[in-house]
């Protein structure tokens, strides 16, 4: 198959970008779609002009490097699949398809698709931790955890910080990324000592590296490729609510 993409160009944060048009031929259906992205970049440098530049590293669907919008969707039409882990199949021969880099505030472009998520890490090193010393490994059984709470925990640890629902809002919010981190740690015994301090500090976080406020539009949690909900953004306003109400009784 042949498919026509129409992709983002912009050398720098402080550049003009612009959408440019590509022709690939040879696509299998069985290609993903940084495969594509990869048959272009050949073409590109064999005839000496600039690569395509784009965030990769596992092409498993697991590190959440990938991030891109596809036809205007985080990710592409597939739901639940990162752009690596979209194949091909998704799309009609002579197809044309525009690819953009994330947009939001508080993900400056690098270079053509690549983004700078770096305020992620930030929100993460707000709280995004424990100082329990919890050792090594324990045994499964060894720290009593209910299931329920098990199960909650290890969904909202599924997220990858792809950045996928910060480009889908309309906001450009983090709060469904930021409420995951809480809300996985805040399930577990080891989460408890800081879970009223970790929530206030990463909002604040959140809010300083220049993310909108959540209208609950649920964009975000459309686009997820791990189908992470609402149920987390619940727990981070609960706990949020209750530490503001301890601070205000104190």
């Amino acid at each position: 198959m042949k498919v026509n993409l129409r992709i983002w160009r912009q050398a720098d944060a402080d550049q003009r970008g612009e959408l440019c048009s590509y022709e690939v031929g040879g696509v299998s259906e069985d290609m993903s779609f940084l495969e594509v992205l990869d048959t272009l970049n050949a073409s590109l440098v064999a005839r000496g002009d600039d690569p395509v530049a784009f965030d990769h590293d596992c092409r498993e669907g697991i590190c959440g490097a990938c991030g891109m919008m596809i036809n205007g969707v985080a990710h592409g039409p597939r739901r639940a699949t990162t752009a690596c882990q979209l194949h091909m199949r998704e799309f009609r021969d002579g197809a044309t398809i525009t690819v953009e880099p994330w947009r939001a505030k508080a993900f400056p472009v690098v270079k053509d698709l690549v983004v700078d998520r770096s305020a992620f890490d930030t929100i993460i090193q707000a709280g995004g931790y424990v100082t329990a010393p919890t050792g090594s490994a324990p045994d499964a059984n060894a720290v009593p955890v209910p299931k329920h709470d098990a199960d909650d925990a290890f969904t909202a640890a599924a997220c990858i910080g792809c950045g996928a629902c910060v480009a889908a809002c309309p906001n450009g919010s983090a709060t469904l990324f930021t409420a995951a981190k809480v809300a996985h740690l805040a399930k577990l015994p080891q989460g408890q000592p800081e879970r009223y301090s970790r929530v206030v500090d990463m909002v604040a976080e959140h809010d300083a590296q220049g993310f909108g406020g959540c209208t609950n539009t649920g964009e975000c949690t459309a686009v997820c490729p791990k189908g992470i909900g609402f149920d987390v953004i619940g727990v981070l306003n609960r706990d949020l609510l209750t530490a503001t109400l301890k601070r205000q009784a104190r």
